[in-house]
């Protein structure tokens, strides 16, 4: 029986052969690599990757997808399907080995990316990269570089805890429904600052106060937080409206709130 895509589930099957060959080649798959797949749908890249890698464990939230991934699956000794909604997801359930990391793979639902990226992130110490297939407007946020238009939460956030690399660009013909947005493929490497650190939850208070506001400048949009005073002592401009800051001014912002 052909699967009816499903709106709730934002559904949108890759189906371009080109496409899923381009990804292939993009994630440089190892032997000895344990994948992460979220979303596996029909299976347009499971199965090339588990031809490819030591363990491959995918978590999709359709019943219906999930009990044909089963069957196949039982060729794969491998493979292990896990009907769960992701963003439910604790990565140390799937990591057999204690310096295990894990490769995570996606075409994510619109509805779902963000959030579940930042779910994901929250568990960095546990990944070695991610692709993900997303809108393209919202790679196009990761990455965005200060003093851009695009530069905001987004991009403060995941470059805080990631390089973000832009990889390919994916027309709405290449899925099954197509939808109504350009997607693209992006690659997420986790990376750990060594000096400096903060705490991402201040992180999050900073950039989130800030871009609420985005058009009046620190001083206004962080008054319930930072004086004018203490900005100028950690070397952070008041009058700067915050799209023009760096990722490291940002975290010089988020260790003012400690104590």
């Amino acid at each position: 029986m052909k699967h009816i895509p499903r709106k709730r589930f934002g559904q949108n099957f890759l189906k371009n052969q080109s496409v899923i060959e381009k990804i292939l080649q993009a994630l440089e798959l190892k032997a000895t690599d344990h994948v992460l797949e979220i979303g596996p749908g029909q299976g347009a890249l499971t199965w090339s990757m588990a031809e490819k890698v030591k363990q491959l464990d995918a978590i999709e939230i359709d019943r219906e997808l999930c009990e044909a991934l089963k069957l196949k699956a039982a060729s794969f000794p491998h493979v292990h399907i896990d009907e769960q909604d992701a963003l439910q997801c604790d990565l140390r359930n799937y990591l057999k080995e204690t310096k295990e990391t894990l490769r995570v793979v996606g075409n994510l639902p619109y509805n779902i990316s963000t959030p579940l990226i930042f779910h994901l992130l929250s568990q960095d110490e546990f990944i070695e990269d991610m692709h993900f297939m997303l809108q393209k407007e919202v790679v196009q946020r990761m990455a965005a570089p200060p003093g851009s238009k695009t530069y905001g939460r987004l991009s403060v956030m995941v470059q805080y805890h990631c390089e973000v690399i832009p990889l390919i660009n994916v027309p709405p013909s290449a899925f099954y429904p197509a939808p109504k947005v350009d997607s693209a493929v992006v690659r997420l490497i986790p990376r750990a600052w060594q000096t400096n650190p903060c705490a991402p939850s201040q992180l999050e208070t900073v950039v989130t106060a800030a871009f609420n506001q985005r058009r009046k400048t620190l001083r206004n949009s962080l008054k319930e937080y930072v004086t004018p005073d203490k900005m100028e002592k950690a070397g952070i401009d008041p009058s700067l409206r915050p799209e023009m800051l760096s990722i490291q001014d940002f975290v010089t912002l988020a260790h003012t709130l400690d104590g």
